[in-house]
């Protein structure tokens, strides 16, 4: 089940869905009913999991695009119940076990009273089980991780108990799924790793797999102009040139997706070669030094996130100079920015 929600981490959702569909996925991972929507719209018809749920009114929309809700609320499940039976329709749902995550979910100790009363509902059918691990990609928390998954499966066996017959188990995110072979069930649910974001999101004691970046995020040089000694540079002069520099401006800012808080802090690629950011990130436009870029020119491709040559920048190592993650760096890259798909 790849995860495509929240726009496909950044990467566009719609069209790494049909390549993910060509390549045989079996389901979809989206946040919300609305991103199920837009699926559905664009053709994509693999059966796709709302893991948020949906909120009180959207009960019409799940049916509609036929899409499957995940249900931690007996209320919202009363609501499809009755929806589903207005429109003569068993709608299939997968139950969500808290086993240690504390977000979304049914209690690990309250299940046996949340089966008990859907067994009144006859207009909906359970037809998965599933968890979420918190700390899968932490090799000091395997305790916890492995009582995790000892915990889900008293869950699926007391599910199965009550008389349903869940075709779908899962629990596996991409570093349940790298590391812990047993929470795999017969479903995984990888996110990050599908679009080689894998660094800060597994467990790094554990060899990786031929996981390859597939965004590169890429701009031009606008502007050159060469300044002295002693010029500040962008909002607030907190960058002042110790030395005759060669400055160029790009076209890309802080609502393109690159964070403020790279200024005078991030790295960009020119020419195969590192240029610092200097100055503060503006909201369109950002400045860097190219001053040892001597062929630097108007018009050239600058990587902010990818390979140039040998040199390269990642998602990971953009978002460890803010203290942030990678999925946070691409997700943050703005709708405004041009995607071109290979």
């Amino acid at each position: 089940m790849p995860a495509v929600k929240a726009n496909a981490y950044g990467h566009g959702a719609v069209e790494c869905a049909r390549a993910l569909e060509k390549a045989g996925a079996k389901w979809f991972g989206v946040a919300l009913p609305e991103e199920g929507r837009t699926l559905r719209s664009a053709g994509v018809t693999t059966p796709i999991l709302s893991l948020g749920g949906f909120w009180e009114g959207q009960e019409e929309s799940i049916i509609e695009h036929r899409l499957t809700p995940v249900i931690f609320r007996l209320d919202l499940l009363e609501r499809l119940n009755g929806t589903a039976r207005a429109a003569g329709y068993v709608a299939d749902y997968h139950v969500k076990v808290d086993t240690g995550m504390g977000r979304l979910g049914v209690p690990h100790n309250e299940l046996a009273n949340f089966l008990d009363a859907v067994s009144l509902f006859e207009h909906v059918r359970l037809d998965g089980v599933m968890t979420h691990l918190a700390s899968a990609d932490y090799p000091e928390k395997r305790e916890f991780t492995t009582q995790q998954m000892s915990l889900f499966e008293t869950a699926v066996a007391l599910v199965r108990s009550r008389g349903h017959r869940p075709t779908w188990i899962h629990e596996a995110n991409s570093a349940g799924s790298h590391a812990y072979p047993r929470s795999r069930g017969n479903l995984v649910r990888l996110g990050g790793v599908l679009y080689g974001l894998w660094r800060d999101v597994t467990d790094r004691s554990i060899e990786p797999n031929d996981w390859r970046p597939v965004m590169a995020l890429r701009t031009q040089i606008v502007l050159l102009k060469t300044v002295p000694p002693g010029t500040p540079l962008g909002y607030g002069g907190t960058f002042v040139t110790a030395r005759e520099s060669r400055i160029a401006t790009l076209a890309i800012g802080y609502e393109d997706g690159l964070r403020r808080a790279l200024s005078n802090l991030g790295k960009v690629i020119v020419r195969e070669q590192f240029a610092p950011i200097v100055g503060r990130v503006s909201m369109d436009l950002t400045l860097v030094d190219v001053t040892g870029v001597e062929a630097a020119s108007i018009g050239d491709e600058v990587v902010i996130i990818g390979r140039q040559g040998p040199a390269r920048i990642t998602a990971e190592e953009v978002a460890s100079q803010i203290g942030s993650l990678s999925y946070e760096v691409t997700c943050g890259i703005s709708g405004r920015v041009p995607r071109v798909y290979v």
